[in-house]
């Protein structure tokens, strides 16, 4: 249960990413409060379930959830959607970027277009919807940008160089926008999320080192709905970083006071699992 309430009714929330997820649940989330959301994915069957999901957690029958098909790492193509969403729903009080992908692996193993790829979709495929939105945001002097990160973005991770590289673009993206967009009323806020049981995770295990599994078992696994409502409660309270639990809670408030202890925790780790191989 959310610990205190927001209206969202009437509310314009565009969602990338938001046919699975944390995206799709943070939606259902927002609908159950009144708002109107457009989703953006790729994928448009996987959209349509999402919609009939979505839709199903409407509290009014004038609600609209729409979808619109693009990918993120696209520019023509997500501004088009973005556009489309714009002229049927009106200009977004909300913007989430949630589109993201994570290709864990040695790095030596890793290519450089697996590089490119996940910048391209964590990075880009957010700045290019922030882009497109936040003149929209200007005009009408309010609005809301959550912008997903991870835990790897306040502290790099053994085995996901790439991830990690792209979740803290996000962050420094986010603590520049914050200044510059608050005499506009816009707020914005960055999202630092636990593993979470999600689709991505699932693609994530098959490439995962082994030493990264036995690092990421220390840390609670969350589900998507446990994270959209912290979402939801930090959107509320006006947050700026919002990190579900106790764990991502201290990792964003010290980390660089932890890190050092951090990284000799995980060497530990590597080492006894190298030297038990």
């Amino acid at each position: 249960m959310l610990k205190s309430r927001k209206n969202f009714t009437g509310q314009h929330a565009l969602i990338t990413g938001g046919s699975s997820g944390i995206g799709k649940a943070v939606a259902k989330l927002l609908a159950q409060q009144g708002a109107n959301i457009s989703i953006i994915a790729r994928d448009s069957a996987k959209l349509e379930t999402a919609r009939q999901e979505i839709a199903a957690a409407i509290i009014d029958s004038q609600q609209k959830i729409l979808t619109f098909t693009a990918d993120v790492t696209q520019q023509s193509a997500l501004e088009l959607a973005l556009q489309q969403a714009i002229a049927n729903l009106g200009s977004p009080q909300i913007l989430i970027t949630s589109a993201g992908i994570a290709i864990p692996g040695y790095f030596q193993e890793l290519s450089l277009e697996t590089f490119h790829q996940t910048m391209a979709v964590n990075y880009f495929g957010s700045l290019y919807a922030i882009k497109a939105v936040v003149p929209e945001m200007i005009a009408a002097q309010q609005g809301h940008i959550i912008l997903i990160s991870s835990g790897a973005g306040l502290i790099g991770l053994y085995g996901y160089t790439a991830y990690s590289a792209s979740k803290f673009a996000l962050r420094g993206l986010a603590e520049s926008l914050r200044g510059e967009l608050k005499p506009h009323q816009i707020k914005v806020s960055i999202v630092y999320p636990p593993d979470t049981d999600t689709p991505q995770l699932a693609a994530e295990n098959k490439t995962k080192p082994p030493e990264t599994k036995l690092i990421t078992a220390t840390a609670q696994l969350w589900t998507a709905e446990g994270v959209a409502r912290e979402i939801i409660q930090g959107m509320i309270q006006g947050k700026f970083a919002i990190a579900p639990g106790w764990e991502m809670s201290l990792l964003n408030k010290l980390h660089s006071i932890v890190r050092q202890f951090l990284n000799w925790y995980f060497d530990r780790i590597v080492c006894k699992y190298r030297k038990n191989k």
